[in-house]
C-alpha cells in the first residue's frame, strides 16, 4: 500500500478536500486503482450532528455513515462507493481505544496518545488500504497544521512515513500564496511558516499545492521550492476556477501525475483524462440555459447543499446546459424579491432538512410550483411538504401536517416511523443508508430510472402516514416507488403536472459526472422545457 497524505496550512476552506480528490482522479485515469479517507479532527464520533452552518452538508454513504461533504467529492471525482471505515474523528479514535481498554486489550500498561491513540490511527488507514485494495489511499487531514487538536494525527503519519518508506508516503501539503498591495504582488511567506510548522513536527512536505486568485508567478513558485526544500516541478499552482471539475486538468498540466508516478516509483502506461475532459467541456461550453430556485433554511452556507449543486450541474452538462442557482431563504418567500424568483424560475427544488423553521415558506413554493405547472423536485423533507401541502390544498385538510412540526395535529399525514418511537439518541439512530426501492412501470420515475427495483440513499425519521395514501392517491398524487415490502412511500407523482415529483430518499449523493441522478435530471430536462414554452408564449 502507498500513501498520500493531503495537509493544509495557513487557513481552512482552501479546497483540500478538492485537491485531494484531483489527485485520485489523475491517478485513476492512469489505470491505479484509489482510494480516499478523510480525517476530520472534532471529537464528534461523526457528522450526523453537526449543523450544516458549521460544516455544511451531511453526506450520506451507502452504509449509513454520516460524513463530512468531502466523502461526497472523493466519491464523485473517483465515480466510487465509499463506507464508514474512510471517514476517521478523534471521537471515533477515542472511542475504539477505550472500548480496547476497558477489554483488557493493553495488558495492564498505561494507555497513551503515543503509542496507543497514533497506533489506533494507523491501523484505520492501513485497515481502509487492506479492504478497499487499492494501490494509493489518499488521507485528508483536516483542519490547519498547527491546530492543537491536530496533533495526534500528524504524529501518526510522521510514524507511518518512517515505517513504510519514503517511496510509499507523499505528504501533499495545501497553502496560500495571497495577492496584496496595488500590484497584487503573490506573498510566500505565508507559505514558509506553514512548512515550517510542519517541519517542527518532524514532516518535510513532497509538493506544496499553493492556492492562490491567479496562477502562479515563477518568482512565487521559485521563492517556494528554495525556502520550502521541494523541487521546482513539485511546486503546482492552484488558481481559482471557473468549476472545480478543472482541477484535475490543471494538475495534468503541470505534470503532477507523473511526478507522483516517480516518487512512489509506480511504472504504469500512459493513460488519459478523456472522459473528464469531455464532460468538463460540457460544463463550460453549455449551448442551453435554465434557472432551479432552491428554497432552504441554510442558504447562506452554499455547502449545506452542495450535492445538490453537484447533481443540477452533472444533469445540465449531460442536457448541454447550463443551470443557473436562483437562491431563496424559505422564511422569505413572501417577500417581493422572492416572489420575484419564484416567477423567474424554470424548476423548483426543495431539499432535505430538520426542524419547523422555513417550513411554511416551503409550503407556499412547493403550492406555486404545483398551481402553475412548475417543474418541481422534493427530496426528503421536500418530498414530506409536498405531501402535506397536497393534503392541505386539495384534501382540504387544513390543518395537515408533519408530527415532527405539529405533534397534535388531527391529520398527520407525515408521521414518525414505527421504529423510530423509543430512540432517544440523535446520532446515527435514523433510517440510513442505501435502502432498495420497487418502481413502478410505466410512471415517469421508472422512465427516469430504466429500472423497476433501485437502491438509493436515506437520511429521515418521519414518513408519509399509511393510514392517509389512499386519500391522497385518489385526488392525483400517486405513490409510484415504494419500499420491498411496500410500506414505505419513496417517490411521489402528481398526475397531470409536467413534472412533480418527490422522493424520500437522496439521489443526490449518488450523482456522478457522466452518471447524473436521474430525479435531478429529470428536473433539468423539463425545467429546459418550460423554459421554451415560456419564451414561446
Amino acid at each position: 500500500m502507498k500513501c498520500i497524505i493531503v495537509t493544509g496550512g495557513v487557513l481552512s476552506g482552501l479546497g483540500k478536500g478538492i485537491t485531494a480528490s484531483s489527485i485520485g482522479c489523475v491517478l485513476k485515469a492512469r489505470g491505479i486503482k484509489v482510494t480516499a479517507m478523510k480525517i476530520d479532527p472534532y471529537l464528534n464520533s461523526d457528522a450526523g450532528t453537526l449543523n450544516p452552518f458549521e460544516h455544511g452538508e451531511v453526506f450520506v454513504l451507502d452504509d449509513g455513515g454520516e460524513a463530512d461533504l468531502d466523502l461526497g467529492n472523493y466519491e464523485r471525482y473517483l465515480d466510487t462507493s465509499l463506507t464508514s471505515d474512510h471517514v476517521m474523528t478523534t471521537g471515533k479514535v477515542y472511542n475504539s481505544v477505550i472500548e480496547k481498554e476497558r477489554e483488557g486489550n493493553f495488558l495492564g500498561k498505561t494507555v497513551q496518545i503515543i503509542p496507543h491513540i497514533t497506533n489506533e490511527i494507523k491501523s484505520m488507514i492501513s485497515e481502509v488500504g487492506r479492504k478497499s485494495g487499492a494501490d494509493v489511499v489518499i488521507v485528508e487531514l483536516g483542519g490547519t497544521v498547527g491546530d492543537i487538536e491536530s496533533m495526534p494525527f500528524l504524529e501518526a503519519m510522521r510514524q507511518m512515513h518512517s515505517e513504510m518508506g519514503h517511496e510509499n508516503y507523499v505528504f501533499v501539503h495545501t497553502t496560500l500564496v495571497p495577492s496584496l498591495g496595488t500590484l497584487k504582488e503573490q506573498k510566500t511567506k505565508p507559505t514558509q511558516h506553514s512548512v515550517k510548522e510542519m517541519r517542527a513536527i518532524g514532516i518535510q512536505p513532497d509538493i506544496i499545492v499553493a492556492r492562490s486568485e491567479n496562477p502562479l508567478e515563477d518568482g512565487a513558485r521559485r521563492k517556494i521550492a528554495l525556502f520550502c526544500d521541494v523541487p521546482l516541478n513539485a511546486v503546482i499552482s492552484a488558481p481559482d476556477a471557473k468549476s472545480i471539475y478543472q482541477v484535475p486538468l490543471f494538475l495534468e498540466e503541470q505534470k503532477l501525475t507523473d511526478y507522483l508516478l516517480n516518487r512512489m516509483m509506480l511504472d504504469v502506461p500512459e493513460n488519459g483524462l478523456a472522459d473528464w475532459k469531455k464532460f468538463l467541456d460540457k460544463v463550460m461550453n453549455p449551448k442551453k440555459e435554465t434557472k432551479i430556485l432552491l428554497v432552504g433554511k441554510y442558504m447562506e452556507q452554499r455547502d449545506s447543499y452542495m450535492s445538490h449543486y453537484e447533481a443540477l450541474t452533472h444533469a445540465g452538462a449531460e442536457l448541454n446546459a447550463k443551470v443557473t442557482f436562483l437562491r431563496v431563504e424559505a422564511e422569505d418567500i413572501t417577500n417581493e424579491e422572492s416572489l420575484l424568483l419564484l416567477k423567474e424560475a424554470d424548476g423548483i427544488l426543495i431539499p432535505g432538512g430538520f426542524g419547523s423553521r422555513g417550513t411554511d415558506g416551503k409550503i407556499e413554493a412547493i403550492k406555486y410550483a404545483r398551481e402553475n405547472g412548475v417543474p418541481f423536485l422534493g427530496v426528503c423533507l421536500g418530498f414530506q411538504l409536498a405531501v402535506v401541502e397536497f393534503s392541505k390544498n386539495v384534501l382540504m385538510f387544513h390543518d395537515a401536517n408533519s408530527t415532527e412540526f405539529e405533534p397534535h395535529t388531527s391529520h398527520p399525514v407525515v408521521d414518525l416511523l414505527p421504529e423510530q418511537k423509543n430512540v432517544t439518541k440523535k446520532g446515527a439512530t435514523m433510517r440510513l443508508g442505501a435502502q432498495d426501492i420497487e418502481v413502478e412501470k410505466g410512471t415517469i420515475a421508472h422512465k427516469l430510472y430504466g429500472a423497476t427495483t433501485v437502491s438509493e440513499r436515506h437520511r429521515h425519521r418521519f414518513e408519509v402516514n399509511p393510514h392517509y395514501i389512499d386519500r391522497i392517491q385518489e385526488k392525483g398524487l400517486k405513490f409510484t416507488g415504494r419500499s420491498p415490502d411496500g410500506r414505505k412511500m419513496e417517490i411521489a407523482e402528481l398526475e397531470g403536472h409536467p413534472f412533480f415529483m418527490g422522493s424520500q430518499f437522496h439521489p443526490e449523493f449518488k450523482s456522478r459526472p457522466q452518471k447524473p441522478a436521474p430525479m435531478h435530471y429529470g428536473l433539468v430536462k423539463a425545467a429546459l422545457e418550460f423554459s421554451k414554452k415560456r419564451k414561446k408564449a
